[in-house]
């Protein structure tokens, strides 16, 4: 798991004992690989159309435009709740009360 997130076994066990918090980038890429092993066993809908996005929303949406409507909590600048937020901690509250999110990971 060390070598998959880029630090040291160290860190992961201080991780796991919740002596220290998960760096953003950490978090990013535990949850990233942890998606993509799910994404092999499982057939998404994209996020669009789980949300129902109007037009307005989905041409303003990086997740739309690149057609990964399965990764929208991984993308930066979605918009998601009707707006962009401002940083990944914002982002992760929102996207961990969300459906498409929750899909991936469980």
């Amino acid at each position: 798991m060390a070598q998959l997130l880029g630090t040291s076994l160290k860190a992961v066990h201080s991780y796991e004992q919740g002596w220290r918090t998960i760096p953003t980038h950490v978090e990013r890429q535990m949850l990233f690989l942890v998606s993509q092993k799910n994404r092999i066993a499982k057939n998404y809908k994209p996020c669009w159309q789980i949300k129902k996005c109007s037009a307005g929303h989905k041409k303003h949406c990086p997740a739309w435009e690149f057609k990964s409507g399965d990764l929208c909590w991984f993308i930066s600048g979605t918009v998601c709740e009707g707006s962009v937020h401002e940083n990944w901690k914002e982002k992760m509250r929102v996207c961990r009360t969300c459906n498409v999110f929750k899909s991936q990971l469980l």
